[in-house]
């Protein structure tokens, strides 16, 4: 990846929001359907928990815990 296209933290950390608050909408709508496909929504939830865990991380990065 060239320095160009790298992301910082911050920007990474505001679209990995995004695409969670995206997910969730997402399994709230195949939720919401008579018929759902389980596995799909097991998909996205496996994803939304991935990007939670990453979300942390980042936060961790950018504002770390200050013993004091």
């Amino acid at each position: 990846m060239s320095e160009e296209n790298a992301e910082t933290p911050l920007q990474e950390l505001v679209r990995l929001k995004e695409e969670h608050r995206d997910l969730d909408a997402a399994i709230e709508a195949l939720a919401g359907k008579g018929v759902s496909d389980q596995l799909q929504i097991q998909r996205l939830k496996k994803r939304k928990l991935q990007l939670k865990d990453r979300i942390h991380y980042l936060q961790d990065v950018l504002l770390p815990d200050i013993i004091a």
